[in-house]
């Protein structure tokens, strides 16, 4: 068994959702690119009482090495330390070197605050040069200084602030204390599968199948996540078990041929962003309030082939924007194919693009109509030099839900038009 550890994140700011946690999230993948197995990650608020509960815990659970972040300021609601001093049977102590460290550190701050009693602030701030007797000392990277008491387990205690916290776990990694602490850590590879257009229930019997086909798949540990309409398998082994994990991309592939897009962990904006090399792009857009063309912008280097785009809601607007025949928009209504077809045309035109991609829907929550009720989504993708793709989906969810799926939607209609220019043996169904 690899070494184990734990996360306590402490703040009442974090349990209570006033901030998000950043630090959980980040420290567990650090771990896991150590190699390390990570038990558990809890929050718990600035009570001396639960932060020692949540060590207790951990310690329970056999874990060698148990992370704290947060609560390492001078004021009073800021006890980390003390508790894990306490936790580990050491005694609090004054390090005069640390707190030489600190005022100079506040020195250099105190430039900023003229009128703040330096003495004062210094005084306060010798909280923080209190640590647990023989313990390693981590250098601030703000004003609040890191420790790591060996142990089993190992405590290391780091700050809250992300921007404090990073640098410093860079710097704890290197430590003896923590090395030895992770000392049984175990190698692990970590591969993701990408799939679009397949409920989680359908994989969840592939996986059942795969489950009594393969050999060996109790040493694959498989998490699937949905996530903005796509499922994410994530699979994590040993290395010597890398000949079960093509097993099960062979079943995957097997069952889900059409439905895999990536299988290297890419995502689709990556795709679209490299097939649009050469290609200029326009986007024209109802429901989604212009969030495709965000998502096109939010890939690094977009501004080479985004064009520009339009959001028309009113019928007038894509009549006067996107030069879409008001009569088509009587016959068929605003909400319909031609007319995604239409608003895709006229992007292409305004822009003088070769790719256009166009979405019309009832995102809700009111509006929508027993033909087409809210959640109905046309959308129609045109290249210049290819195919033109156009379809209607029913979405489920709120507004935001709708929005984030249609731009997803519009996302793998994109990829696949740009995929179908080069082979039009992608476009089949």
């Amino acid at each position: 068994m690899s070494a184990r550890a734990g996360i306590v994140v402490t703040g009442t700011e974090v349990l209570t959702g006033r901030v998000q946690d950043r630090n959980g999230p980040w420290i567990a993948d650090r771990l896991l690119e150590l190699g390390v197995e990570l038990a558990h990650i809890t929050i718990c608020g600035d009570r001396p009482g639960d932060i020692a509960a949540a060590l207790r815990f951990l310690a329970g659970e056999g874990t060698d090495l148990i992370v704290t972040s947060g609560g390492l300021g001078p004021t009073a609601d800021d006890m980390t330390v003390e508790v894990v001093a306490h936790f580990c049977g050491r005694e609090l102590v004054l390090d005069d070197v640390l707190e030489e460290k600190i005022a100079a550190i506040l020195k250099r701050l105190r430039a900023r605050f003229t009128d703040v009693d330096f003495d004062a602030v210094r005084a306060a701030n010798r909280k923080q040069a209190m640590v647990p007797a023989g313990a390693q000392i981590l250098d601030p990277v703000g004003t609040a200084p890191g420790v790591m008491v060996a142990g089993k387990p190992t405590v290391l205690v780091l700050p809250g602030p992300p921007r404090e916290l990073q640098p410093m776990w860079h710097t704890a990694v290197q430590m003896p204390g923590l090395q030895e602490a992770i000392a049984g850590r175990t190698e692990y590879r970590q591969d993701m599968v990408r799939m679009f257009g397949l409920p989680e229930s359908g994989l969840a019997e592939t996986l059942r199948e795969a489950q009594g086909q393969i050999d060996g798949f109790d040493r694959l540990e498989i998490t699937t996540c949905l996530r903005r309409g796509e499922l994410e398998i994530v699979t994590r082994y040993e290395p010597d078990a890398a000949p079960v994990y093509a097993e099960l991309l062979r079943v995957l592939r097997e069952h889900h041929a059409r439905q895999i897009f990536s299988e290297d962990g890419s995502l689709v904006d990556d795709q679209v962003a490299a097939l649009l090399t050469g290609r200029r792009i326009a986007t024209a857009e109802s429901c989604t309030a212009g969030l495709v063309a965000a998502r096109l912008t939010d890939i690094p280097g977009s501004s080479g082939y985004v064009a520009g785009g339009v959001v028309a809601y009113a019928n007038e607007a894509k009549s006067g924007m996107l030069d879409v025949d008001a009569e088509l928009i009587e016959t068929h209504g605003a909400v319909s194919e031609p007319v995604a077809e239409a608003m895709a045309r006229g992007a292409l035109r305004r822009f003088d693009a070769d790719t256009a991609v166009a979405t019309t829907g009832i995102a809700g929550p009111g509006g929508g109509t027993k033909d087409k009720p809210v959640g109905t989504v046309c959308f129609s993708v045109l290249l210049a030099d290819g195919p033109t793709l156009t379809r209607t989906l029913l979405l489920p969810g709120n507004r935001s839900d709708v929005r984030e799926r249609s731009t997803t939607v519009a996302m793998h209609l994109l990829r696949r038009a740009l995929l179908g220019a080069k082979d039009p043996a992608a476009l089949r169904d």
